[in-house]
């Protein structure tokens, strides 16, 4: 069953009828949406990512400059840092997040610091350094203009932190001196080292913050529970469970009875949108863990892969729409989801549209979660791996249009010119199944658009006038392979003999079986030794880096032995073993988190992008995109490519557009401004056509969303460039545009 619906009571009422119309006047008044700011993540609570600011236009935004440039100075050294912060701009301050994570405050109109919190500087406690190689994505911002009390909340790693948003200060009252840690109830024990972050800010209803949070995507993952905290002393208000508990709905879904105890994941960490006037919140959720094999966690898996509709005030379920049944593809839902009116069938229809990792826009009535346009379920492959027992059947919308390619053949393993390239043909001939939602298998299918997208975490701008939706796509196929997994070699007691086994359960799922990596965002691991000694490994695993997690659940034992053949240690005499070693070949064992909890005989070989030598996508343009897709027929209106290869541009090849991260801003100028792509531009589009009217170069790539804001008189377009992503270098910078 793909939806359920909760039906509502009636409410009598006595109220006389004058004093009612007094009351609904003033409702209207108080609920009618502000567009000409950018006071929240994605611009306003219903995610559109639009801009009522017209100043900047078709016919001047060529006249485009640089107004200001603020830099950190925090980027890393090594090109690992990002900056994926949508910034939010409160009166004639701008607030945003470093690359290490520190909350800032800006003078919107020239750029200059009003001052910094750096949470490695928390006074209540000490500050895991793996926190603050995490990235946030936006903040929250509340305030109670009868106390004078205006607060910042935002994430660093897992405690989420309320700021005074006068003077960077922590506010003592709320939490613990300042903070709550969002590892702490989720019904686990020894939550100590799992890993948990809040990247992307949930949203703000009445005086309450209602959150998500990043998880694993491992077997080991915490499950992820929708909570709602007091934003004046940081008290929980209420949970949703996105796995169900015993008596709750959807814990018929899962076979396991014990799946909210065993399993994890299911968790919102792309961010969610709001209608205040309703009191609903939607929640975007994703799979469950582990991610690519199943057999443990057999079912629809309720409410991993949902749009979730909640009372906003007490966390009670309403509806909800499951995209993906029983997920063995990471298909995430990648961004907060749009709260859009539209025209259908000759009337008003308040709706949401959902983009998603596989290039589909899921667009569903807001008030019950039914489908606007038909969504057939449909049969899809079953032939899996020995355990595992796929859905039959998921849900492909017959519209909207896909902004994203969903298939690709042999014909289409061709350079950028068109010629074949013998190589990735040899590649491409070695995966055998290119059907869409086929099981993982050792044989290999492929998967596209890839496990990043299509749709991903930038989101989506829709013209709230219009109806228009736009979305911008990476169209880069990549390899999904199953291997078993790891398995101790008894004849092999050798240090490196167990530390390969260590390596193959901790760092295989993404460096791959050769540990060599993708060639792009994931580093190899084959010649740690020439960069690193053994304490500074030990602290790069225990801390993570960047995109790399904090593992430090591993047992001493594992650790050392992992170390030993990372570095590639020479083995010592018998008997002259350091004590730490001693005994390592007998406390490594395979083992899972708990004992009741089967074991998973398959992994996947690592994120394998299908890239040629150059390191460009093996198969014909284009590999980015930017779409207009009209939610009110379902046509998809225009398609360009987005970003190019300076290279090819060079040898006179038309732009084939590029890999991208970050959104678009839609404007009432007629404009859609986006920067996320590899080539370090920020772009603006004509938005009913498609054309480029203006672009600019950035100090470093801008993987972030751009926002819109007027100071002075003056509108300003912003964008935090980062880099660090897919090759490119880190940055540290935002940088503002004005007339």
């Amino acid at each position: 069953m793909t939806m359920q619906i909760v039906q509502t009571k009636k409410i009598s009422c006595s109220i006389p009828v004058f004093v009612m119309i007094v009351l609904m006047c003033s409702c209207k008044e108080k609920n009618k949406m502000d567009h000409s700011g950018w006071r929240t993540y994605a611009g306003t609570a219903e995610g559109n990512r639009y801009s009522s600011n017209d100043q900047i236009n078709t016919n001047n935004v060529s006249q485009l400059k640089q107004a200001w440039i603020y830099s950190s100075h925090d980027k890393d050294s090594g090109n690992r840092s990002q900056i994926q912060t949508n910034p939010i701009v409160i009166g004639k301050i701008l607030y945003g997040v470093s690359p290490r994570l520190k909350l800032f405050a800006l003078d919107a109109s020239n750029g200059k610091m009003i001052w910094t919190y750096d949470p490695a500087n928390d006074k209540t406690r000490k500050t895991d350094p793996s926190a603050l190689r995490q990235v946030s994505r936006g903040m929250v911002y509340w305030e109670d203009e009868s106390k004078n009390d205006k607060r910042i909340f935002y994430s660093a790693g897992s405690r989420l932190y309320a700021i005074n948003a006068k003077n960077g200060e922590q506010v003592n009252g709320f939490g613990e001196g300042g903070s709550i840690d969002l590892k702490k109830g989720l019904d686990r024990e020894q939550t100590e080292d799992a890993y948990a972050a809040g990247t992307t800010p949930g949203v703000l209803y009445r005086d309450l913050l209602i959150t998500g949070i990043r998880l694993s995507e491992d077997g080991d993952a915490l499950p992820g529970h929708i909570r709602a905290f007091d934003v004046r002393n940081g008290a929980l208000k209420w949970t949703f469970h996105t796995i169900p508990q015993p008596g709750e709905l959807g814990y018929d879904s899962w076979e396991d009875k014990n799946a909210w105890r065993n399993h994890g994941g299911a968790n919102n960490w792309s961010g969610m949108a709001l209608d205040e006037k309703k009191g609903i919140v939607y929640i975007p959720t994703g799979s469950a863990s582990p991610d690519f094999y199943g057999g443990t966690r057999k079912g629809s898996n309720l409410f991993a892969n949902c749009i979730l509709a909640l009372d906003a005030a007490t966390g009670k379920y309403i509806w909800h729409y499951q995209v993906v049944h029983h997920d063995l593809w990471d298909r995430d839902l990648p961004a907060n989801p749009n709260l859009v009116t539209i025209q259908h069938e000759g009337k008003q229809v308040e709706a949401i549209a959902q983009i998603t990792k596989h290039g589909y826009v899921f667009l569903l009535d807001r008030t019950n979660g039914k489908p606007i346009f038909p969504i057939p379920e449909v049969a899809v492959p079953q032939q899996a791996l020995p355990g595992e027992k796929p859905w039959p059947t998921q849900p492909v919308p017959t519209l909207p249009e896909p902004f994203a390619r969903l298939s690709f053949s042999e014909d289409d393993v061709k350079d950028a010119e068109g010629k074949t390239d013998t190589a990735m043909i040899t590649k491409f001939r070695k995966v055998k199944h290119q059907a869409l939602f086929t099981p993982p298998s050792k044989e290999g299918s492929w998967i596209f658009p890839g496990f990043d997208g299509g749709g991903e975490w930038g989101g989506s701008a829709v013209d709230i006038k219009t109806g228009i939706l736009y979305v911008n796509s990476s169209e880069l196929p990549w390899i999904q392979l199953m291997i078993d997994a790891a398995k101790k070699n008894e004849k092999d007691q050798t240090l490196k003999g167990l530390g390969s086994f260590v390596s193959a359960k901790y760092c295989i799922s993404c460096h791959g079986p050769d540990l060599k990596g993708n060639g792009v965002s994931i580093p190899a691991l084959t010649q740690l030794e020439i960069k690193y000694n053994e304490v500074q490994l030990r602290k790069l695993i225990e801390n993570g880096k960047n995109m790399m997690p904090a593992i430090r659940a591993i047992p001493e034992a594992e650790m050392n032995a992992l170390l030993a053949f990372l570095l590639k240690t020479p083995e010592k005499e018998p008997g002259s073993r350091d004590k730490k070693l001693a005994g390592a070949e007998k406390s490594i064992q395979p083992g899972t988190k708990e004992d009741h909890v089967p074991a998973v005989p398959y992994i996947m070989a690592g994120y394998t992008r299908f890239i040629n030598k150059e390191g460009m996508p093996g198969i014909v343009p284009p590999w980015g995109t930017l779409n207009a897709v009209d939610l009110n027929s379902g046509k998809l209106l225009w398609k360009i490519p987005l970003g190019e290869y300076p290279e090819l541009t060079k040898k006179g090849i038309a732009p084939t557009g590029t890999e991208n991260y970050g959104g678009p801003l839609v404007t009432a100028g007629g404009l859609v401004f986006i920067a996320a792509t590899k080539d370090e531009k920020i772009r603006a589009f004509d938005k009913k056509t498609g054309k480029q009217l203006w672009e600019a170069p950035l100090p470093a790539a801008g993987f972030a969303t751009p926002a819109t804001y007027m100071v002075h008189g003056k509108q300003y377009v912003v964008i935090a460039c980062g880099g660090g992503k897919v090759g490119n270098k880190s940055g540290d910078s935002y940088v503002a545009f004005v007339l």
